[in-house]
Parts: C-alpha cells; sequence; structure tokens
C-alpha cells in the first residue's frame, strides 16, 4: 500500500489539485503550476498584466508565497482564474507541445489565509470556482487525466458556470470586497474567460506571456 505522502501526491494524474503553501508541498513535482486566487492575487495581477504592466512577486503574500516557492522548484509559472482559465488552458497545452512529452499540472488554489507563513488557507469557494475554470478548459483541450480533486473541481464548476457572478457576489470574500469598495472587482473576476492574457512569473516578477 502506498505511503501518506505517495497517497496524496496525486502523482498518477497530468492534471492535479491542492489549497495553499502545504498542499504545494503535498503534491508531486509538477511541469507547470497554475496559482488561482480568484479576487486576490489573480485579480490584481490580471489587471496589471492587461494593461502592459507587471507585478513584483511579495513573499509576504500568500499566494504569492506559493508562486515564488513553485518557481524555485523549477516549475513554470502562471496566474489563473475564472476570467482567464481558456487561454491559461491554451498555453498550457502550447507548454506541452513545445517540451514534446506529456506535461504534469498542478492547480494551487490559494485560498484566504493570513500572512503567516505555513498559516493554513481558509476555504474560498471563488478559488474553487477558479481552479475549476481552468481544469474544465485543459479538459475541453483535451488534457483531461485529472486527479479525483481536479476532476470534482471541473465538473463543479461546469454544473455551476451560469451562476459563477451571483456565487462570486455572494460569497463572503465577494461580500468583503463590495463593503470595501470593489464590486467592480468582483464582478470582473466573474466575466468568464473574458481575458486573453497569461500572466507568468519569471524571476519573482509577473509579465505577460
Amino acid at each position: 500500500m502506498p505511503n501518506t505522502s505517495d497517497a496524496l501526491a496525486q502523482a498518477n494524474y497530468q492534471v492535479r489539485l491542492e489549497w495553499g503553501d502545504a498542499g504545494l508541498r503535498r503534491l508531486a513535482p509538477a511541469h507547470v503550476v497554475v496559482v488561482v486566487q480568484t479576487l486576490g492575487l489573480t485579480a490584481r495581477v490580471l489587471a496589471a498584466v492587461e494593461s502592459d504592466g507587471s507585478v513584483t512577486a511579495s513573499s509576504s503574500d500568500p499566494a504569492a508565497r506559493i508562486a515564488l516557492a513553485a518557481e524555485r522548484a523549477g516549475a513554470h509559472v502562471v496566474v489563473a482564474g475564472i476570467r482567464n482559465a481558456a487561454a491559461v488552458a491554451a498555453h498550457v497545452l502550447d507548454v506541452q507541445r513545445s517540451r514534446g512529452d506529456r506535461t504534469s499540472i498542478a492547480v494551487v488554489a490559494a485560498g484566504d489565509a493570513d500572512a503567516a507563513e505555513g498559516a493554513a488557507p481558509r476555504f474560498a469557494v471563488e478559488d474553487l470556482l477558479g481552479a475549476g475554470a481552468v481544469v474544465a478548459a485543459l479538459g475541453d483541450l483535451g488534457i483531461d487525466h485529472a486527479s479525483p480533486d481536479a476532476a470534482v473541481a471541473g465538473e463543479g464548476f461546469r454544473a455551476l458556470r451560469g451562476a459563477v457572478r451571483h456565487l462570486l457576489t455572494a460569497s463572503g470574500t465577494g461580500r468583503l470586497r463590495a463593503d470595501a469598495g470593489e464590486r467592480d472587482l468582483v464582478l470582473a473576476a466573474a466575466e468568464r474567460d473574458a481575458a486573453s492574457v497569461v500572466p507568468v512569473l519569471r524571476d519573482g516578477t509577473f509579465v505577460r506571456a
């Protein structure tokens, strides 16, 4: 029988899903790591990259810390959410074609956590939907050998995609953002495939692929 670490690594699957720093460490090393924080890092980085800007990854930001750890481990790191899931899936397919070999993909949902390293993330429905959007988009392109964790997220997104706007605005994080005057950010994040850009992490900075 596999030991606990092997059983949780999802190494037998091409598309994997986990949560937070600890989740990234649990997963088997992947060629591509997709970091999802729909109303946090993803929204900030997408806004900058869509305007031809860049964002320096800060180790004090839990979601950025995941990306930095993945880059240090040698992965190709991208940032994704509902807004650019199809573009990210197409980018991953291009990476696989350029490698000429099957490419493993770890989708890491950041969730909400305080800044303390190792803090357990709070489950965030918007990140589950964002991760699910990426898994579903990969499946649409034939990259569909997904772990049970990833498959549930992907099919959950497919089933609920018509309600994404409501789910994001009604979520705890969405309500907090709205109360802080950022309702437009929430609505933009809910726009499925409205963005065609793919932010990638290069030497600690998020830039357009």
